[in-house]
């Protein structure tokens, strides 16, 4: 997606690994989904929420690095 391997990302001056950008994009992505769920009270199906949420901040990040960090 990149046209290379970015060794930082800078916000406000700061400048951020990689990883750290796909973790916190992660757990963006898993809070509004761990939302969306209750919202939708899929989430009484699950036997551990907590678990759960962990598990969709995993994946999630796991996701978003794939498309942030270059292999």
């Amino acid at each position: 997606m990149f046209t290379g391997d970015p060794a930082e990302f800078q916000f406000l001056g700061l400048y951020l690994p990689p990883l750290f950008v796909a973790i916190a994009a992660g757990l963006l992505c898993s809070i509004l989904l761990a939302r969306l769920l209750n919202r939708t009270q899929i989430s009484r199906f699950f036997w551990h929420p907590p678990l759960t949420n962990a598990a969709l901040w995993l994946l999630a990040t796991a996701l978003i690095a794939l498309f942030i960090i270059a292999p």
